[in-house]
């Protein structure tokens, strides 16, 4: 798995639009796996960052879900939870596998990862069983370390 410090990799998938899309990590970034759309948890992190989107987005930080589903599957999602950043689909785990991550059993655990400056700058092991709170965290440590300098 990568860690902080190590080089961001190049990663391409494509978005609960159809459309693909190949994040900048040389500016703030924020990408979190999910093990799969429509179960408990993964709802409640999606909303959760749903809910402080506007404040990653005051501060320049992109967001990108990431899980094995398909598009069809994410853009169901999507429209059902009003989740208006990019899910990206990763059914063969390449972006999964890009960021160190296990993909055996179908999907990721998940795992938040901040990129910026082209590295990973901080990873998040957020609680398995119920993600509440991890979006507001990382939003709030973000903000520290990429708008007001650390």
């Amino acid at each position: 798995m990568l860690d902080p410090g190590d080089q961001a990799p190049s990663v391409t998938a494509r978005n609960q639009h159809g459309e693909h899309v190949s994040p900048s990590f040389d500016d703030p970034t924020v990408v979190y796996f999910y093990p799969k759309d429509f179960t408990g948890g993964c709802t409640i992190e999606a909303n959760e960052f749903q809910d402080v989107l506007s404040g990653f987005r005051e501060a320049d930080i992109s967001v990108y879900g990431v899980s094995m589903d398909d598009v069809e599957s994410h853009a169901g999602f999507a429209e059902e939870e009003g989740i208006r950043f990019d899910l990206l689909a990763d059914p063969d785990g390449e972006v999964a596998e890009a960021f160190g991550l296990d993909t055996d059993e179908g999907y990721t655990d998940r795992r938040t990862f901040v990129l910026g400056d082209g590295e990973v700058a901080a990873v998040y092991d957020p609680e398995l069983a119920d993600p509440s709170g991890h979006a507001r965290e990382v939003l709030n440590e973000t903000r520290t370390e990429f708008v007001t300098g650390g």
